[in-house]
């Protein structure tokens, strides 16, 4: 899956990432042939990785003290429309709600990470029913893992994958990584960047960023974010430290970056990584660029550039 696959790229280059694990695609593929039943080989396997979680962060997932959260996310080789949304802060209940609280010493931030978590899984594993929450952290995690295998064959993901000829039966990873949390004090919140600019292709990374806050909110438009000269203005060593990740990671693709990123406590924290979409212009303008740069031929420069891309620029480009 390209969450997964970015995250294990991303450890493998030594920047700051939270641990995770990834069920399979062929798991998923095995979940449908068995008629959407997962098989409790499966499930053990998911216990006894999570934990590698625990182990990594000091915490326990569904423990009373230093409880550990989780987010989960679906992960196929292609993205595409109707996979289920990231579930963030999975293993929250009013105990653990109450031991983040003890720990923090800030009530109002543990509050407000049990009803994110809520609002979302009730919204993506729940698909809005009435339905209970459950309250065992296990439980959640189950129902997230098997809502993850069922979104790929949701109407969207079908119809998608029908109009571009992709193949039915790949399937889905599940990523399923330790949480840090944006939303936990002034030193913290979540952004996203581009290694160049996606509509140009010019240097310098682009991106916004918005403090105190976890996961889609950035892009949500319930808040409004900042550019990143405000991390910074704010916080110039840890924005220091996300342009040097940032070129390490164009680098080592040799392509655009689409980058999100979380700082907890002024610690940053990458958390996924992949190949940009850009605009026809920024594509021709990286690839030459990329070329110049020799990173690399320019043979794959010419390569790089589609015909339809081509076709979209302006007679003055050409």
């Amino acid at each position: 899956g390209g969450k997964a696959w970015g995250i294990n790229r991303m450890r493998a280059l030594g920047l700051s990432v939270p641990p995770a694990i990834a069920i399979t695609t062929q798991a998923c593929r095995e979940y449908h042939s068995s008629g959407g039943a997962m098989s409790e080989i499966l499930w053990a396997q998911i216990v006894q990785h999570m934990q590698l979680l625990e182990q990594e962060t000091s915490r326990r997932f569904g423990g009373p003290q230093r409880p550990l959260l989780v987010a989960v996310r679906s992960g196929a080789a292609h993205s595409m429309p109707g996979m289920m949304d990231t579930v963030l802060n999975l293993g929250i209940n009013t105990e653990t709600q109450g031991s983040l609280a003890a720990e923090t010493g800030d009530a109002a931030y543990a509050a407000e990470t049990y009803r994110h978590f809520a609002q979302q899984y009730r919204k993506v594993v729940l698909s809005a029913r009435a339905d209970t929450i459950p309250t065992d952290p296990w439980a959640q995690l189950r129902a997230a893992v098997l809502a993850v295998f069922e979104s790929w064959h949701s109407p969207r993901a079908q119809i998608y994958r029908r109009n571009r000829n992709l193949a039915d039966d790949d399937c889905t990873v599940v990523t399923i990584q330790a949480m840090v949390f944006g939303n936990l004090d002034d030193r913290s919140g979540t952004g996203v960047l581009f290694s160049r600019n996606p509509i140009t292709g010019d240097a310098p990374a682009w991106g916004e960023w918005l403090c105190r806050s976890q996961g889609e909110e950035v892009v949500s438009g319930r808040r409004t974010p900042e550019p990143l000269r405000a991390l910074r203005d704010s916080m110039p060593a840890v924005h220091a430290t996300l342009m040097q990740g940032t070129a390490h990671l164009e680098n080592d693709a040799r392509d655009i970056q689409d980058i999100e990123f979380t700082v907890e406590s002024g610690h940053l924290w990458f958390l996924q990584t992949r190949a940009a979409k850009r605009s026809p212009q920024a594509a021709l303008h990286a690839a030459v660029a990329f070329a110049n740069e020799g990173l690399i031929s320019r043979e794959e420069a010419v390569r790089r550039i589609k015909l339809e891309q081509i076709q979209q620029l302006p007679a003055l480009q050409l």
